[in-house]
């Protein structure tokens, strides 16, 4: 009756060392699997981190010197991030000095100004994320 016992006891052991081990390596498996995934970038998710940007301007064509109101709306951005006004010089954006902060209703709005004749193309900045680009014509 004893070793009965005994056997049983150890089969249990075992039984239980063998789920125990299974479980491990499978574990193991999902979480290399899960990882992998996590580390190859979708299309969808990158989008999503960086956020998303509208731009408008109104008008597109102005006199030098008049005031140009650039507006649009966030997703993704905490209220309060920094939008940032850029232009093209050459092949390059550079950062203009207008700038304002993302409202409540994830919208922005502020003015500029542009001295100089020609056609300007402009986009803002929040962090990571950019608006598609916006032209406007000053005369």
């Amino acid at each position: 009756m004893a070793a009965q016992r005994r056997i049983a006891h150890i089969t249990r052991f075992v039984a239980a060392g063998a789920l125990s081990a299974a479980l491990l390596i499978g574990g193991g498996l999902a979480t290399a699997a899960t990882s992998a995934a996590a580390a190859t970038p979708t299309p969808s998710a990158s989008k999503s981190a960086a956020g998303e940007i509208t731009l408008k301007a109104t008008p597109t064509e102005v006199k030098a010197g008049e005031k140009v109101t650039f507006t649009g709306r966030t997703k993704g951005l905490p209220i309060g991030t920094k939008v940032v006004l850029q232009h093209k010089n050459g092949s390059k954006w550079t950062t203009l000095h207008a700038n304002t902060l993302i409202k409540q209703g994830s919208s922005f709005s502020f003015d500029n100004t542009f001295k100089n004749k020609g056609k300007e193309e402009l986009r803002v900045t929040a962090g990571d994320s950019t608006s598609p680009s916006v032209t406007v014509t000053v005369r």
